[in-house]
């Protein structure tokens, strides 16, 4: 841990400068980070300046301080003694969304280390460690001397941010989440990447989610977010790549906590699906990268060949398993993930006419999942292993009257009538075959993330 030793200021008079469109110090935003983590700084002055911040927005060296102050007002993960190089993988956030599970382990099959940190359902998107707690047995609150030592054997470890790591953004966070200032790109940029620094990694690949099932719909926004980040892991020295991704349906076939082990599994042993051929693809993508930016490539692009061979001769399954293992998790369930699958309860959706699937309204789709049970409506909250969705028809696809677009699952009967109305307004048919959605919209380098930087920013800025 790095001691902040911040100089002393008022917090009112840094709320000012910020709500007159001044640039702070990187001591002053020191002072207010330290305050944060120490809680010496009062809940409504921090607010305050938030709500600033959300207003004026921040300048590159203010999101640079900031990210810097979060990042080292806590535990700092050192794997020097790795012998490995350290990369990860960082999404913003979709419905579907479980390339963690598939990516890791190609990693680490390619002589990677990959210290992946997750979180949980936020909103309508899940959560990486509530699905990995469907697997029974499954412990994602390892020790930093516990995880140190999957890590170092295995080269992956799947767990949940420690008290230790990142305190101030834990403060932080929970304001931004009560006063309406959770959708600024500088505060997002500066919680992601402080955390992900503080892993102490050597590269990082983002997958910015932009769509209708994404935090950040527009794509203008969802690309200045991604240079954003990709400039503040380069000043770090973090190898940082960002590739804009389509969030405009689930990704996959199946969303929710248990049935996306599954699926992730499933694609480990090499069973494929005309639905999750997106899922499988994405993930060879991001992997690929993973490999190029740790040395183990000359190019992402035969980083994915690399990635690809990993998951088809089985060694990724293998060390999937291996870390299920390791965790604590019942191996034995992943023989036959769909046999584990168990729900009460079952509730067909149905096209109400003739057609192609033209639009979703992605972040409907999402409530919809999360309201089956799968989510949580307070922090804390337990969620269902076997509530969620699996997709029998995406986007583009034709569909005749009383033919099911979906499956719901859930283990209470009544928790079916809020989704089949979200699903039923989210669900668009139409007559006309819409074009293939592209699922790559953007790579934004450490070359061309200026070009970026300089696109609009939010509309009231």
């Amino acid at each position: 841990m790095t001691a902040l030793h911040p100089a002393a200021f008022h917090p009112v008079d840094l709320i000012r400068k910020k709500r007159d469109g001044q640039e702070l110090t990187a001591d002053e935003i020191r002072f207010l980070v330290h305050g944060a983590a120490s809680q010496t700084i009062p809940d409504d002055q921090l607010a305050a300046w938030l709500m600033a911040a959300w207003l004026r927005g921040l300048s590159l060296a203010e999101v640079n301080a900031l990210t810097t102050a979060m990042r080292f007002s806590g535990v700092v993960f050192d794997h020097a003694g790795l012998d490995r190089t350290t990369v990860d993988k960082h999404s913003t956030g979709g419905v579907g969304d479980k390339t963690s599970f598939l990516v890791a382990p190609i990693a680490a099959a390619a002589g990677l280390a990959d210290p992946m940190i997750s979180g949980r359902a936020l909103g309508h998107t899940g959560g990486t460690l509530d699905k990995l707690e469907s697997i029974p047995g499954f412990r994602t609150a390892l020790s930093l001397d516990e995880a140190e030592s999957v890590l170092k054997k295995l080269g992956v470890t799947l767990i949940g941010q420690t008290k230790d790591l990142v305190p101030a953004d834990r403060v932080l966070y929970a304001l931004r989440d009560r006063t309406g200032t959770v959708e600024s790109p500088y505060l997002i940029c500066a919680s992601i990447m402080s955390k992900k620094l503080a892993a102490g990694l050597n590269a990082l690949v983002l997958d910015v989610k932009t769509g209708s099932g994404a935090f950040m719909s527009r794509e203008a926004d969802a690309l200045f977010l991604a240079a954003l980040m990709v400039e503040t892991g380069e000043r770090a020295g973090t190898r940082t790549v960002a590739l804009l991704t389509d969030m405009n349906q689930p990704l996959g076939r199946f969303s929710g906590n248990w049935i996306e082990i599954q699926e992730s599994v499933e694609l480990l042993q090499n069973k494929r699906h005309p639905l999750n051929e997106d899922l499988r693809e994405l993930s060879l993508i991001l992997a690929g990268w993973m490999i190029y930016l740790g040395g183990k490539a000359a190019s992402a692009e035969e980083g994915r060949q690399l990635a690809e061979k990993y998951l088809i001769d089985g060694t990724a399954l293998k060390i999937f398993r291996d870390v299920v293992a390791a965790q604590g998790g019942n191996v034995s369930i992943l023989d036959n993930p769909e046999q584990f699958h168990k729900p009460r309860y079952k509730r067909a959706f149905l096209a109400e006419k003739t057609g192609y699937i033209t639009s979703m309204d992605c972040q409907k789709v999402g409530w919809a999942v999360q309201r089956t049970g799968a989510g949580r409506e307070k922090t804390g909250e337990p969620v269902e292993a076997h509530a969620g969705l699996e997709m029998h028809v995406k986007l583009g696809g034709k569909v005749e009257a009383g033919q099911p677009i979906c499956t719901l699952f859930a283990q209470n009967e009544t928790l079916f009538a809020e989704p089949v109305q979200l699903l039923r307004e989210a669900i668009i048919i139409e007559g006309q075959q819409p074009l293939p959605q592209k699922l790559i919209h953007h790579i934004i380098t450490a070359e061309n993330k200026d070009q970026f930087l300089n696109l609009p920013k939010q509309d009231h800025l």
